[in-house]
């Protein structure tokens, strides 16, 4: 990699990933490094942690009936995880009922893999006359408890809609299953030229039906927008069957409602989707990333004024990380850090365009122009793409690490930029008050640290902890959505709602928009049996 100082010169890269053309971490569902006793064991169900919502009586309980309606829909093979006629089903069950963090866990005894969009369609048809809960599920990577069973809902799994059907590579128009996953769209559009409009670390996992339910944002919304913006259509099916066939191949077309826009973020709670028409831009063949070192957050806000003024059109990413997190993933994969120094910020810029000299040339002016103005005191350029790579490993391996401890409090947030990092900083001044942060097994909480894109005022702050504990959930619930709604933010930038953040929707939503939403839950689902006691 290139050191910033007084020049430009090739060292050795101090990534111990860089030897090999991967990055320091795995993409999907992160797969904790070596998990804690606390994390191997199967986690408390929902139910007994949250004792106060309760099952809504008015679904039914499964019954054998129900499994052999399914059963002769959709055969006897792999598409059907009956726990309700068979015990053997037990162990296969697990992976479906629980998220990723351990934190979330229900009790679902039948998991459904439809292959077709008219095969959800009768599903839910069944379902909804006889009064059956469902859960959508993709591929189960989120943070909210959004995508798995409270109670005994049915889990209608999509892995199995994952066929890519159409690609126009004059338009740069996709069209694909809701089970596709992230990484595998990205990669057929990379032989073809083009790029998928999102970038996340459960890349390796999620299914892009998934990313569209919880309006994932990722690593380069600062260039390609949202996914309400990139999404031209949809095809789902509502609860009582009913096919919308909304699968629009244009960019322009204003006739009428734009009633895609409804799905896209609702989590499943309307309907589910089960394919995607998508806007996918160029892919830009030069590249480059730089990671470097601040001395203050307000250093921080310098230098991203700075990369949107010089860097501007090929600005792709812009990422913050603090200290505290990239120690963690120091401490546990052991790989050297990028810079030699200690800085109490970082910053991760990645630009993108199609001429690399020019490109270049306009980094290292950008470079140079904050290293002589002492906003980077430190920083490093990768050279290649496996450095590249491992740069990038130390932004997206921190959720992660963070797991590895035990449990972690994740809250994923928007703010004014200007505030972004005080909220780490009260939340961890407030959590030491309560002497629950230390270095001894007798506190719950090893590290307060935060990270994210600074491009969209969207902060991660994450609470890693030895167990989770309901000191700290106390500690931190309601204030941190208190502190929130005072600086007129939004309690979820990306990663949803789901069963995490219902009961806190009021701190961001009016009265007004709050019954809006519902009306429309009402209209599209009125027997609420899509995804329920989460959302609003």
């Amino acid at each position: 990699m290139a050191t910033l100082g007084d020049s430009f010169k090739l060292v050795h890269c101090h990534c111990k990933s860089s030897i090999a053309p991967c990055r320091c971490f795995s993409g999907g569902r992160p797969r904790l490094l070596q998990q804690t006793a606390t994390c191997q064991a199967q986690g408390d169900f929902t139910s007994t942690k949250y004792p106060d919502i309760k099952r809504d009586d008015r679904f039914a309980r499964l019954t054998p009936d129900h499994v052999a309606f399914f059963k002769g829909l959709l055969g006897s093979g792999s598409a059907v995880i009956d726990g309700v006629t068979s015990d053997a089903a037990a162990d296969d069950l697990e992976s479906f009922n629980s998220d990723w963090m351990r934190k979330y866990r229900g009790h679902c005894q039948l998991v459904l893999k439809p292959g077709s969009t008219d095969e959800v369609s009768k599903i839910l048809k069944y379902c909804n006359d006889n009064m059956l809960a469902v859960v959508p599920q993709g591929g189960n990577t989120g943070l909210v408890g959004g995508s798995v069973p409270v109670f005994d809902e049915i889990v209608i799994n999509l892995s199995r809609m994952d066929q890519i059907t159409e690609f126009d590579d004059v338009s740069g128009t996709l069209v694909a299953g809701a089970g596709c996953i992230l990484e595998v769209a990205d990669q057929f559009l990379a032989g073809k030229g083009y790029i998928f409009p999102l970038d996340l670390g459960a890349k390796g996992s999620c299914h892009i039906g998934g990313n569209l339910s919880t309006n994932a944002g990722g690593l380069r919304l600062l260039r390609y927008g949202s996914l309400h913006g990139s999404v031209l259509g949809i095809e789902a099916v509502l609860a009582d069957g009913t096919i919308v066939d909304d699968l629009c191949k244009l960019r322009k077309n204003n006739t009428g409602y734009d009633l895609k826009q409804l799905f896209i973020g609702a989590e499943g709670t309307i309907g589910i989707i089960t394919k995607v028409s998508i806007q996918c831009p160029q892919r830009s063949p030069a590249q480059n990333v730089a990671f470097f070192g601040l001395e203050s957050f307000e250093q921080v806000q310098k230098a991203f004024r700075a990369a949107k003024g010089q860097l501007s059109e090929i600005l792709s990413a812009f990422e913050l990380m603090d200290e505290g997190s990239q120690a963690l993933v120091r401490e546990v994969t052991g790989n050297r850090r990028p810079l030699d120094g200690q800085y109490p910020f970082y910053c991760l810029v990645e630009t993108s365009g199609s001429n690399a000299d020019h490109d270049s040339e306009k980094l290292e002016s950008f470079l140079e122009d904050v290293m002589e103005k002492g906003i980077v005191l430190g920083g490093t350029l990768a050279q290649d793409e496996t450095q590249r790579r491992a740069l990038w490993g130390w932004r997206e391996g921190i959720p992660e690490v963070l797991g590895h401890f035990g449990g972690v409090y994740k809250y994923d947030v928007s703010i004014p930029i200007k505030q972004m990092y005080q909220m780490v900083e009260d939340t961890r001044a407030r959590i030491d008050a309560a002497g629950l942060l230390g270095d001894t097994d007798e506190h719950p909480v090893r590290a307060v640290v935060g990270y994210g894109h600074m491009g969209d005022s969207n902060l991660h702050l994450n609470v890693s902890t030895r167990r989770f504990d309901e000191r700290v959930e106390k500690v931190l619930e309601p204030f941190v959505y208190e502190w929130i709604a005072e600086r007129q933010g939004s309690i979820s930038a990306e990663h949803g709602l789901g069963l995490a953040k219902k009961k806190y929707i009021g701190y961001s939503r009016t009265p007004t928009m709050l019954g809006l939403m519902k009306q429309i839950k009402t209209l599209y689902d009125p027997n609420g049996i899509l995804n329920p006691y989460k959302y609003i």
